[in-house]
């Protein structure tokens, strides 16, 4: 695997637990512009560069989901939308190691509070991936956790990451019993350097090898008991609702956010372009063309409309948390249903003006081809396949039988 640059963390005993929301968007606000600045360069090297890390890190955004007794910021859940969505407005690869990175630090707090002293405890500023695919991982019962192999791609952070939580299928015989999240330090796991894509080049999805490793209970977090509530291990010591929302079901809102992010990024650069431009054969304002005006309007439209949908699915999730319910199984799906929906939404608005750039939009040095490339390598993500998410709570409402013991 290719080195990464790994800066030198000065903040790495600071607290961020007093920072207020407003100021912690600002600062993921402020980034933007270097960020859009380092997008070339970080594709080309496919990682995040040094700056960036230490830029996460140095603002705090990186730990905005971490409880506050570890010095995080502990905001709301809706902050998995905000915060990628702000950082993909300048690159959505930032936008989207961001929301793995802070997705997989409410994870931890949901773990026995010996998994979150032996990785925070000792650097409150770890960074941990993760693989989810559950069939890409066995396990079986050994004494005291489980002996863990598997072979999981898509672990995105995995370059730069301290540790990675890998979803295992745990099985007696031919029978599976458990779905586990199990947590592993980098020294027992491999990692192949595969990432070679069309988009999202910078996110360090490669795939992580480990085989036969043992994870004691305490780092395998049941998937049973984040299906909503506070039955959890952690929930003894992080009490917050935040902490309470169902998971599976929501767990994909915060990259998701990156589309949203990352299409605004493709209205705001073909505004301003639109603004300067006239056509080259008839002199004419392009401002000017009420076609090009429908396109921005429809863009904008779409755009707006899966910010509000994301958002609102993750209030309502924490509001049901605070309540003290759970979401029945026609609301989880319908949280998946909105998910592919707005993603696509945000797919079909960078189409469109990605189409209006015309011979432009092909060169590399326009970054509306990055983000046109970016766009459809995310929406490859099965979370975002509206025909599996859709078809799911269209079954659901029909009176049909969902089978998915982690949700």
């Amino acid at each position: 695997m290719k080195s990464v640059p790994r800066p030198l963390r000065k903040n790495s005993s600071a607290s961020f637990a007093g920072v207020s929301y407003e100021e912690a968007i600002e600062r993921a606000r402020k980034l933007v512009p270097a960020l859009r600045s380092r997008a070339a360069a970080a594709e080309a090297a496919r990682t995040m560069s040094a700056e960036t890390i230490a830029d996460l890190h140095a603002s705090g955004v990186v730990r905005s989901m971490q409880p506050k007794r570890w010095g995080g910021m502990e905001f709301d859940y809706v902050a998995y939308v905000d915060f990628p969505l702000e950082l993909s407005r300048g690159d959505a690869s930032v936008g989207w190691n961001l929301a793995n990175l802070q997705i997989h630090d409410w994870m931890l707090a949901l773990y026995d509070e010996r998994a979150q002293e032996e990785v925070w405890g000792a650097d409150p500023d770890a960074l941990i991936a993760s693989g989810i695919a559950f069939p890409q991982g066995s396990g079986r019962r050994a004494e005291g956790g489980f002996l863990v192999s598997g072979r999981w791609n898509f672990s995105s952070c995995s370059n730069i990451a301290d540790w990675d939580m890998l979803a295992v299928t745990v099985k007696e015989g031919e029978r599976v019993v458990d779905h586990r999240m199990c947590l592993l330090h980098k020294s027992q796991y491999q990692i192949v350097d595969d990432w070679k894509v069309l988009g999202m080049r910078s996110t360090g999805s490669m795939t992580v090898v480990a085989k036969d490793v043992f994870v004691p209970e305490y780092k395998a977090l049941c998937m049973y008991d984040t299906r909503g509530g506070a039955s959890f291990p952690g929930a003894r010591t992080n009490k917050n609702p935040a902490y309470q929302v169902s998971a599976s079901a929501l767990l994909g809102h915060g990259i998701g956010a990156c589309s949203v992010g990352n299409a605004q990024a493709a209205l705001d650069l073909t505004i301003d372009a639109v603004k300067q431009r006239s056509t080259n054969y008839t002199g004419a304002k392009m401002r000017d063309f009420q076609a090009v005006q429908l396109r921005i309007g429809a863009a904008g439209a779409r755009i707006d409309a899966a910010r509000l949908i994301l958002r609102n699915d993750c209030i309502e999730g924490q509001e049901i948390a605070r309540r003290g319910q759970v979401a029945d199984t026609l609301k989880k799906l319908s949280w998946r249903r909105n998910l592919a929906y707005a993603v696509n939404l945000c797919t079909e608005a960078v189409d469109s003006l990605h189409a209006m750039a015309g011979a432009n939009g092909i060169y590399e040095s326009y970054p509306l081809e990055r983000i046109f490339r970016d766009a459809h390598s995310l929406a490859g993500h099965i979370s975002f396949s509206f025909d599996a998410q859709g078809s799911a709570w269209g079954l659901a409402a029909l009176g049909g039988e969902i089978s998915n013991p982690t949700l």
